[in-house]
């Protein structure tokens, strides 16, 4: 596919080039990925500043998101692109593989510290999220600050600097500039832009920002940082639409294809018909998701691949409130269980009550099924993104969940993000959803292509 970047776009990647270090807080859609790996390639093949580049991502991410992008664009197809994941082995293997932009998993920045000491071979290095270098006390914020010197240009991207307030923007701001513009050290920012909160006689509990510290900051970062949000350089009421695909686990990914294909075996493909069809759809569709029903309807977990990519959306979207549709009520349970570890206020939606609370903004996360928030609901108060933890194939329910936000009334940019497993069956929803060819033809079409290919195999 051809890149016709859009102004701002073009005006980042410039940005990118010229600067040794940036901080890109552009909102989800806007496109920092394909930014990034423009302005990367540019200076790696024309410019020959960069050697090699280190990506540093949320798993989920950095599993697919960069490979992906990189295939998809023309002008990016000679960047090699080399995923560092997996074990140790494979970890050690990948780096010593040709390559010019090397993706590392966050969970593993104390390890790859680790590995090369002082032979720290990567000139440039990205992190996908800054915001998840927040906390100064982190070992991932520690380690990499001890590399920090030996890196010549760094780039950090989010969407949400500053989620939990101004405190969380030093630690990533001195990432960019090794201290320059907030002090060195957290308490020397402390100590400029905050004065102490609650506290009793021996403990300070948290402080509060200074009279003008959220302007005075502003204008100390404003030259390292690009602020972008999706309402201001699209038009309104917009939508984008987001696909986060997810790479199951080995163990999973052969437990899948195990059930696919047995399943698959047992339906013969002359007298497939809608019932058996659509049973052996939602089978596949449950495993996608990380668990199935047997026979007696108890729940039996498969895998957490895409709870993991769900919190991931969660933490790149702090600070916002977000609906999210859920296909199986054992996905509600895993959900809900998954949340009941954070801070964060989460409802199902059962009520006028819960519709009241999530408009007036008191409520975080938003749980919901898309048969029962389909119709005659006004939800665009309350907030705009929206998380499909699992599809189904009907495209009404489809559209009419999603225009619970993206419907007049709305003042920001829908973002609608899809968690879809690469290679499973949601992909084959996706698709339909995307063509709006949802039938039954389209199902049975599909599962006899599968039904011939397992065949064949």
């Amino acid at each position: 596919m051809k890149f016709l970047p859009h102004p701002y776009q073009r005006y980042c990647i410039n940005r990118l080039i010229a600067e040794p270090n940036l901080g890109l807080f552009l909102d989800m859609g806007l496109g920092k990925t394909v930014i990034t790996m423009t302005a990367v390639n540019d200076l790696r093949y024309n410019r020959f500043q960069v050697r090699k580049a280190l990506v540093i991502a949320p798993k989920k991410v950095a599993e697919d998101t960069w490979v992906r992008e990189q295939q998809k664009w023309d002008h990016l197809r000679l960047l090699r692109v080399v995923p560092v994941l997996g074990t140790e082995p494979k970890r050690i293997k990948a780096l010593n593989t040709p390559g010019d932009i090397y993706i590392l998993s966050r969970d593993n920045v104390q390890w790859l510290v680790d590995y090369y000491r002082n032979s720290w071979p990567f000139d440039m290095v990205i992190i996908d999220e800054l915001s998840s270098f927040k906390n100064p006390q982190a070992k991932r914020f520690k380690k990499l600050r001890l590399v920090r010197p030996h890196i010549r240009r760094m780039v950090g991207l989010t969407g949400t600097p500053a989620p939990n307030g101004l405190m969380d923007l030093w630690s990533q701001i001195f990432l960019l500039d090794g201290g320059e513009r907030l002090g060195n050290t957290l308490g020397a920012y402390r100590e400029n832009y905050f004065s102490p909160g609650s506290r009793n006689r021996d403990t300070i509990f948290s402080y509060e920002p200074l009279p003008g510290a959220d302007e005075a900051i502003r204008q100390k970062i404003q030259d390292i940082c690009i602020s972008l949000q999706a309402k201001d350089y699209l038009q309104l009421p917009e939508r984008i639409d987001n696909i986060r695909y997810i790479q199951l686990s080995p163990k999973a990914r052969k437990q899948y294809e195990e059930l696919e294909k047995e399943m698959l075996l047992e339906v013969d493909e002359t007298t497939i018909d809608v019932t058996s069809a659509a049973a052996l759809s939602n089978k596949l569709l449950q495993l996608c998701n990380g668990a199935i029903y047997d026979g007696d309807r108890n729940v039996i977990t498969i895998h957490d691949d895409k709870l993991e990519a769900f919190r991931e959306i969660l933490d790149a979207y702090q600070g916002r409130h977000i609906l999210v549709f859920y296909n199986f009520q054992h996905d509600r349970e895993r959900i809900l269980q998954l949340l009941s570890r954070s801070k964060l206020v989460v409802e199902e939606l059962k009520s006028r009550d819960s519709i009241s609370r999530w408009n007036d903004g008191n409520i975080d996360v938003l749980l919901a099924h898309p048969a029962s928030a389909a119709y005659g609901l006004n939800l665009q108060a309350g907030g705009n993104v929206i998380i499909w933890f699992g599809l189904n194939w009907s495209l009404e329910l489809y559209m009419q969940a999603n225009a619970r936000l993206y419907r007049q009334g709305q003042t920001e940019t829908v973002i609608i993000n899809h968690l879809v497993v690469s290679g499973g069956v949601d992909e084959m929803v996706m698709t339909a959803l995307q063509n709006k060819q949802v039938t039954q033809d389209t199902l049975l079409e599909a599962l006899k292509a599968k039904i011939r290919q397992a065949k064949e195999e």
